[in-house]
């Protein structure tokens, strides 16, 4: 029968040990293995030694499994730190209440300017004082004889004002927003409007010309502002509402008649003629023409009439839109 290499070492006996006996023990008949219960595989011994060997990684992880779950925690623990900082840093949605809040805040906090005050502002700058001049008979004082409102139409100078104003003038003078004035002649008139078209001679470099606004989505009840002089005051800004579209105006001693006319109800009086009228946004959709007073004394009671602009601005040739 064929040797079998030993499954153990035996180590050397104690007495061979003590002796000082260079010869090798003899080695021991191996083991047989039981037919019917194989041996269960065991540890490793080391010869000579009869304790389990551990294998090197085992005692590397030994050494090092509390460190390093330790530091698999820390990294566990840091990273949730990090999302939840991110998350509470990262920007809210706004809702509905976030936005009214706001908006509450900055109505209690902050005087904002009115719709009227912002159309003034806007179109303050393109409005001027038209002032009819006779010369007087010793050729020393010029004498006004009356005065309204025009408005500013192009850079190069065209205004726009009522027939009435300038009719009778000898001559014709505007005031301009920065305070200088100049000489203006009448280049156009349409009395079935009774507008008139002025252009001064001198313009100042920083004028500002009016924005034009059509009337064709107009309604009553939508806010105006009436900008002129009145009683040669101004200018003067009064408030109030479209009262009605497509209005007809007999002059007092019926000697003409006016058609398609804004009916309005901010104030306006006797100066106030050629002015513009004015939306919110600072547009002009009329020239302010006439005020209905059934006695004599030609003070506003609520009823004012203008011109479209669409009929105004075709006395220049332009189309506004």
């Amino acid at each position: 029968m064929k040797r079998r290499t030993p499954l153990y070492s035996r180590a050397p006996s104690s007495d061979a040990a003590s002796s000082g006996n260079d010869a090798a023990a003899a080695p021991a008949e191996p083991a047989p293995f039981a037919p019917h219960a194989p041996a269960a595989p065991g540890p490793t011994l080391v010869a000579g030694r009869g304790t389990p060997r551990r294998s090197r990684w085992q005692g590397i992880a030994r050494r090092y499994s509390a460190p390093l779950w330790m530091m698999v925690g820390g990294l566990i623990v840091l990273a949730l730190v990090l999302v939840n900082g991110l998350q509470q840093n990262a920007p809210r949605k706004l809702t509905q209440k976030d936005i009214d809040k706001a908006v509450l805040h900055t109505l209690n906090n902050k005087l904002l300017p009115s719709p009227s005050a912002n159309a003034y502002e806007i179109v303050r700058p393109s409005v001027v004082l038209v002032r009819e001049i006779t010369p007087a008979k010793d050729g020393e004082k010029e004498i006004e004889e009356g005065v309204g409102t025009g408005v500013v139409i192009t850079e190069s100078g065209m205004i726009l004002t009522n027939l009435h104003v300038v009719a009778h003038a000898n001559s014709v003078k505007v005031l301009f927003y920065d305070g200088s004035e100049s000489e203006a002649t009448v280049v156009n008139v349409m009395p079935e409007h009774d507008l008139a078209v002025l252009k001064a001679r001198v313009v100042p470099d920083d004028t500002v010309v009016a924005t034009l606004r059509s009337t064709d989505d107009l309604r009553p009840g939508e806010q105006v502002l009436a900008v002129g002089f009145p009683f040669g005051i101004g200018p003067t800004a009064s408030a109030g509402v479209v009262s009605g579209l497509k209005r007809e105006f007999r002059s007092p001693k019926g000697q003409r008649v006016l058609t398609n006319l804004i009916q309005f109800d901010a104030m306006a009086n006797p100066g106030s003629s050629g002015g513009p009228l004015v939306t919110m946004d600072g547009a002009v959709v009329g020239i302010v023409t006439a005020i209905l007073n059934p006695t004599e004394q030609r003070v506003f009671i609520g009823i004012g009439f203008a011109v479209p602009i669409e009929n105004a601005a075709s006395g220049v040739g332009l189309h506004p839109f």
